[in-house]
């Protein structure tokens, strides 16, 4: 397999923080949540969670996205206060103790979004797409982030019953284009993930990253998350902790066909496998 260069080199600007992406970025995962599929309840505290936090900052990460709803396979929607009340306590301490760094939410409200951005938030990465809450593109254009546009079939809760394509590849690219327009006609700081486990069997997501440089058509960067999902749990029989080498597998492949951001738990593999893969030419 040969190594995918883009032609375009991108900047986006989260807030007034420059994320420079001609070499691939790392994103790490911070779930305040206590259902989350991998992490759930591991960070309980504020003092947890940014002692995780400073922990993926050593180890290189440029980005760390923090959800506080889960979306793993048959979870329930859970509500917008509850939503709030998850992620005000490290938002509030985030920019203080870490302020060079940019920081994405994880959420498909537009109210939560708008919470988010007022307390430091550079960076908005929704799920939905805008399915669920269109006000969201108001919201991440009058700001000005770059915002997260993620495919998903279906919704968490149902998203893995039956899912089913005639032509992956060219249904994810159709998504893409339709909730591109409507987006406001001057907002182009669009991230565009293709939403691997999210409404896709093991055999759906293995041929959509097989032929994942379609989505270079778009001309805005990509992120993949792989991380300890069961595309690669179920393939190994194994339970998701240990599938670390699996995600780091998948997360090389994804950087040989001209991926741009992570998405992981695992900082520092993530990071090595950027450093080692941008030596390599074509």
């Amino acid at each position: 397999m040969g190594l995918y260069r883009p032609g375009k080199v991108h900047e986006l600007d989260c807030g007034g923080k420059i994320l420079q992406l001609e070499h691939p970025a790392v994103m790490g995962i911070l779930n305040v949540t206590p259902d989350s599929f991998y992490d759930g309840g591991c960070y309980p505290t504020t003092g947890d969670q940014l002692k995780q936090v400073d922990k993926m900052i050593r180890e290189g990460a440029s980005i760390i996205d923090i959800g506080a709803v889960s979306t793993r396979p048959g979870s329930k929607v859970v509500e917008e206060s509850e939503e709030k009340q998850r992620l005000q306590p490290i938002l509030e301490v985030l920019s203080k103790y870490f302020p060079d760094i940019i920081i994405s939410v994880d959420t498909y409200r537009s109210s939560v979004a708008k919470m988010a951005i007022e307390y430091g938030a550079g960076m908005i990465n929704d799920v939905y797409a805008g399915r669920f809450d269109e006000k969201i593109y108001s919201i991440v254009s009058e700001a000005s982030v770059p915002y997260i546009m993620m495919h998903m079939q279906g919704t968490p809760e149902t998203m893995q019953v039956a899912p089913h394509y005639h032509d992956i590849e060219k249904e994810v690219a159709v998504f893409f284009s339709e909730r591109m327009a409507k987006l406001p006609p001057a907002f182009n700081q669009i991230i565009l993930d293709p939403g691997f486990g999210f409404g896709k069997n093991v055999e759906h997501n293995y041929h959509l990253l097989s032929g994942i440089q379609f989505l270079h058509e778009f001309g805005y960067p990509i992120l993949v998350g792989f991380s300890r999902k069961s595309m690669i749990n179920k393939v190994l029989h194994a339970h998701p902790s240990e599938t670390l080498n699996g995600t780091t597998v998948l997360n090389t492949i994804a950087l040989m066909k001209g991926v741009n951001i992570l998405r992981v738990h695992d900082v520092k593999e993530a990071v090595e496998a950027v450093r080692l893969v941008s030596l390599l030419t074509d």
